[in-house]
């Protein structure tokens, strides 16, 4: 069994997604701190100040009766909240790491196009009267003798 799982885990399968589910971690904080600390404060600057981080809507007041001027503050006093500036910088974010991924995948298929050779140019074609194989450029069949059309 042991033997069995040592395979399964060094396949080079297995070792490429562990090594791209990493990156893709380290890819998300970097694009949550993107989206939390660069592009979400000068919208906020544009709405008026607005915190995104800190829009929620209060459900359930907590132990210290709200209102309440942050998040933190809430969460603090044990109130229920829905956290919609929370789930807009993740849309924002979900949206850039989509993005990101378009990009590379539209890269790669282009390079992947590009290492793809045109198909040859064909080097025989087939007589219209007896069907044998001749060379391209001949204007007579060597099996039949008729005179073939080029083109």
């Amino acid at each position: 069994m042991w033997k069995e799982f040592k395979e399964f885990a060094l396949r080079g399968n297995v070792m490429d997604m562990a090594v791209g589910i990493i990156i893709g971690a380290a890819f998300g904080t970097i694009v949550n701190s993107i989206v939390s600390d660069v592009i979400m404060p000068p919208i906020g600057l544009l709405l008026g100040n607005v915190d995104f981080s800190n829009l929620f809507a209060v459900l359930k007041s907590g132990a210290v009766p709200g209102p309440y001027a942050s998040l933190a503050q809430a969460k603090a006093a044990g109130a229920v909240t829905i956290n919609y500036g929370a789930f807009l910088n993740t849309i924002i974010s979900f949206l850039i790491v989509a993005f990101a991924v378009f990009l590379m995948i539209k890269g790669m298929n282009q390079l992947k196009r590009k290492q793809e050779a045109p198909p040859a140019a064909p080097t025989t074609k087939e007589c219209p009267y007896c069907l044998s194989v001749v060379p391209i450029k001949a204007t007579r069949c060597a099996h039949c003798t008729s005179e073939l059309r080029t083109a």
